[in-house]
Protein backbone atom coordinates (compact mmCIF):
# COMPACT_ATOMS: atom_id res chain seq x y z
CA UNK A 1 0.00 0.00 0.00
CA UNK A 2 0.92 3.28 -0.76
CA UNK A 3 2.05 5.50 2.20
CA UNK A 4 1.77 9.43 2.28
CA UNK A 5 5.20 10.83 2.54
CA UNK A 6 4.79 14.12 2.21
CA UNK A 7 6.66 16.59 4.32
CA UNK A 8 5.27 16.08 7.74
CA UNK A 9 5.08 19.91 8.59
CA UNK A 10 2.83 20.73 5.29
CA UNK A 11 0.38 17.98 6.24
CA UNK A 12 0.11 19.28 10.03
CA UNK A 13 -0.43 22.82 8.43
CA UNK A 14 -3.32 21.39 5.88
CA UNK A 15 -4.78 20.12 9.09
CA UNK A 16 -4.12 23.36 10.95
CA UNK A 17 -2.71 20.48 14.01
CA UNK A 18 0.81 19.55 14.65
CA UNK A 19 1.27 15.98 13.68
CA UNK A 20 4.91 15.94 14.49
CA UNK A 21 6.81 17.64 17.51
CA UNK A 22 8.66 19.47 14.84
CA UNK A 23 5.83 21.14 13.45
CA UNK A 24 4.81 23.20 16.35
CA UNK A 25 7.59 25.98 16.14
CA UNK A 26 7.24 26.41 12.41
CA UNK A 27 3.05 26.34 12.61
CA UNK A 28 3.77 29.25 14.77
CA UNK A 29 5.26 30.98 12.23
CA UNK A 30 3.33 29.62 8.96
CA UNK A 31 -0.26 30.21 9.54
CA UNK A 32 -2.81 28.68 6.49
CA UNK A 33 -3.10 26.21 4.38
CA UNK A 34 -0.02 25.59 2.01
CA UNK A 35 -0.55 26.45 -1.57
CA UNK A 36 -3.37 29.33 -0.51
CA UNK A 37 -2.07 32.39 -0.40
CA UNK A 38 -5.43 34.21 -0.38
CA UNK A 39 -5.55 37.40 2.06
CA UNK A 40 -8.08 38.39 4.04
CA UNK A 41 -11.57 36.64 6.02
CA UNK A 42 -12.15 33.27 4.59
CA UNK A 43 -15.56 31.41 4.70
CA UNK A 44 -16.84 29.28 7.66
CA UNK A 45 -16.11 25.72 6.58
CA UNK A 46 -19.23 23.38 5.58
CA UNK A 47 -19.66 21.02 7.95
CA UNK A 48 -18.96 17.96 5.74
CA UNK A 49 -15.65 20.03 5.10
CA UNK A 50 -15.31 20.08 9.18
CA UNK A 51 -16.16 16.34 9.33
CA UNK A 52 -13.67 15.42 6.67
CA UNK A 53 -10.61 17.61 8.14
CA UNK A 54 -11.02 15.99 11.50
CA UNK A 55 -11.05 12.58 10.11
CA UNK A 56 -7.56 13.33 8.29
CA UNK A 57 -6.29 14.85 11.46
CA UNK A 58 -6.91 11.81 13.27
CA UNK A 59 -6.22 9.73 10.41
CA UNK A 60 -2.45 11.31 9.68
CA UNK A 61 -2.04 11.79 13.59
CA UNK A 62 -1.45 7.67 13.74
CA UNK A 63 -0.10 7.43 10.11
CA UNK A 64 -2.83 5.19 8.70
CA UNK A 65 -4.14 4.99 5.09
CA UNK A 66 -7.87 5.47 4.44
CA UNK A 67 -8.47 2.16 3.98
CA UNK A 68 -7.22 1.22 7.57
CA UNK A 69 -8.74 4.08 9.42
CA UNK A 70 -12.30 3.58 7.31
CA UNK A 71 -11.97 -0.69 8.38
CA UNK A 72 -11.15 0.68 12.27
CA UNK A 73 -14.15 2.46 12.18
CA UNK A 74 -16.82 -0.10 11.08
CA UNK A 75 -15.07 -2.18 13.71
CA UNK A 76 -16.00 0.44 16.49
CA UNK A 77 -19.36 0.93 15.11
CA UNK A 78 -20.23 -2.94 14.93
CA UNK A 79 -19.11 -3.20 18.65
CA UNK A 80 -19.43 -0.04 20.67
CA UNK A 81 -22.77 -0.78 23.26
CA UNK A 82 -23.76 1.06 26.40
CA UNK A 83 -20.61 1.71 28.01
CA UNK A 84 -18.47 2.28 25.27
CA UNK A 85 -19.59 5.36 22.18
CA UNK A 86 -17.91 4.36 18.78
CA UNK A 87 -15.74 7.31 18.53
CA UNK A 88 -14.31 6.35 22.22
CA UNK A 89 -13.86 2.82 21.01
CA UNK A 90 -12.26 4.39 17.63
CA UNK A 91 -9.93 5.87 19.86
CA UNK A 92 -9.40 2.67 22.04
CA UNK A 93 -8.24 0.47 18.88
CA UNK A 94 -6.07 3.63 17.94
CA UNK A 95 -4.29 3.85 20.52
CA UNK A 96 -3.53 -0.12 21.32
CA UNK A 97 -1.42 -0.25 17.95
CA UNK A 98 1.77 -1.49 18.73
CA UNK A 99 3.68 1.96 17.19
CA UNK A 100 1.68 4.02 19.42
CA UNK A 101 2.20 2.35 22.79
CA UNK A 102 5.84 2.24 21.61
CA UNK A 103 5.53 6.25 21.02
CA UNK A 104 3.03 7.15 24.35
CA UNK A 105 6.46 4.71 25.99
CA UNK A 106 8.68 7.61 25.44
CA UNK A 107 10.92 4.94 23.56
CA UNK A 108 10.32 6.73 20.48
CA UNK A 109 9.88 10.77 19.80
CA UNK A 110 7.35 10.76 17.13
CA UNK A 111 4.62 7.84 15.74
CA UNK A 112 6.20 8.22 12.66
CA UNK A 113 9.90 7.16 14.02
CA UNK A 114 8.00 4.29 16.40
CA UNK A 115 6.20 3.12 13.38
CA UNK A 116 9.95 2.60 11.49
CA UNK A 117 11.35 0.64 14.94
CA UNK A 118 8.66 -1.53 15.06
CA UNK A 119 9.03 -2.20 11.11
CA UNK A 120 12.73 -3.09 11.48
CA UNK A 121 11.99 -5.64 14.18
CA UNK A 122 13.23 -4.39 17.26
CA UNK A 123 10.43 -5.40 19.46
CA UNK A 124 9.62 -9.15 20.95
CA UNK A 125 6.18 -9.37 21.70
CA UNK A 126 5.56 -12.08 24.80
CA UNK A 127 8.62 -13.33 23.40
CA UNK A 128 7.79 -13.05 19.92
CA UNK A 129 9.78 -11.18 17.33
CA UNK A 130 6.91 -8.36 15.78
CA UNK A 131 7.70 -5.85 12.71
CA UNK A 132 3.82 -5.14 12.17
CA UNK A 133 3.07 -2.26 14.03
CA UNK A 134 -0.62 -2.46 13.54
CA UNK A 135 -0.77 -5.27 15.79
CA UNK A 136 -3.25 -4.42 18.20
CA UNK A 137 -2.06 -5.00 22.18
CA UNK A 138 -4.00 -6.28 24.74
CA UNK A 139 -3.92 -6.33 28.99
CA UNK A 140 -1.03 -8.79 29.91
CA UNK A 141 0.82 -7.98 26.68
CA UNK A 142 4.77 -7.62 27.22
CA UNK A 143 6.90 -5.31 24.63
CA UNK A 144 10.67 -5.74 24.97
CA UNK A 145 13.72 -4.49 22.55
CA UNK A 146 15.25 -8.07 21.33
CA UNK A 147 18.56 -8.63 22.64
CA UNK A 148 20.30 -7.81 19.54
CA UNK A 149 18.80 -4.29 18.65
CA UNK A 150 20.12 -3.37 22.80
CA UNK A 151 23.40 -2.88 20.95
CA UNK A 152 22.76 -0.42 19.09
CA UNK A 153 23.56 3.29 18.76
CA UNK A 154 19.63 4.34 19.66
CA UNK A 155 18.89 2.00 22.51
CA UNK A 156 21.93 2.20 24.27
CA UNK A 157 20.79 6.02 24.69
CA UNK A 158 17.26 5.33 24.93
CA UNK A 159 17.55 6.99 28.71
CA UNK A 160 17.96 10.56 27.06
CA UNK A 161 14.86 9.68 24.26
CA UNK A 162 12.39 8.90 27.26
CA UNK A 163 14.04 11.82 29.69
CA UNK A 164 13.05 14.36 26.35
CA UNK A 165 10.11 12.60 25.92
CA UNK A 166 6.62 14.71 26.25
CA UNK A 167 4.55 11.90 26.76
CA UNK A 168 2.38 11.66 30.64
CA UNK A 169 2.08 8.60 32.21
CA UNK A 170 -0.86 6.56 31.30
CA UNK A 171 -2.71 4.00 33.39
CA UNK A 172 -2.58 1.44 31.16
CA UNK A 173 1.13 1.49 30.01
CA UNK A 174 4.49 0.41 32.56
CA UNK A 175 7.65 1.19 30.52
CA UNK A 176 11.16 0.30 32.03
CA UNK A 177 13.98 2.57 29.84
CA UNK A 178 16.49 -0.20 31.75
CA UNK A 179 14.64 -3.01 30.70
CA UNK A 180 13.73 -1.80 27.69
CA UNK A 181 10.40 -3.57 28.31
CA UNK A 182 6.93 -2.14 28.04
CA UNK A 183 3.74 -3.71 29.38
CA UNK A 184 0.36 -3.02 29.14
CA UNK A 185 -1.48 -3.12 32.36
CA UNK A 186 -5.51 -2.21 30.84
CA UNK A 187 -7.28 -0.52 28.20
CA UNK A 188 -6.72 3.17 27.00
CA UNK A 189 -9.33 5.61 28.53
CA UNK A 190 -10.64 8.52 26.69
CA UNK A 191 -8.91 10.96 28.29
CA UNK A 192 -5.58 9.72 27.86
CA UNK A 193 -6.03 10.20 24.18
CA UNK A 194 -5.10 13.21 22.28
CA UNK A 195 -7.39 15.90 23.77
CA UNK A 196 -7.65 18.04 20.83
CA UNK A 197 -9.50 15.57 18.94
CA UNK A 198 -13.75 15.26 18.14
CA UNK A 199 -14.18 11.91 17.74
CA UNK A 200 -17.91 12.34 16.90
CA UNK A 201 -17.12 14.79 13.82
CA UNK A 202 -15.23 11.29 12.52
CA UNK A 203 -18.70 8.74 13.51
CA UNK A 204 -20.71 11.71 11.76
CA UNK A 205 -18.59 11.71 8.47
CA UNK A 206 -18.81 8.13 8.26
CA UNK A 207 -22.43 7.68 9.23
CA UNK A 208 -23.56 9.85 6.06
Amino acid sequence: MARDTSPIVKQSRREGYALHPKAHKIMARKTGIPGQHAHGRQGKPSLYLTQLREKQKVRRTYGLLEKQFAKLMSEATRTSGHDVLPGELLLQLLERRIDNAVYRAGFATSRRAARQLVGHGHFLLNGRRVNIPSIRLKAGDELVVRPKSTKSGYFSQIDEVVNNSVQEPLSWLKSDSKKLTISVTGLPKREEAEAEIKEQLIVEYYSR
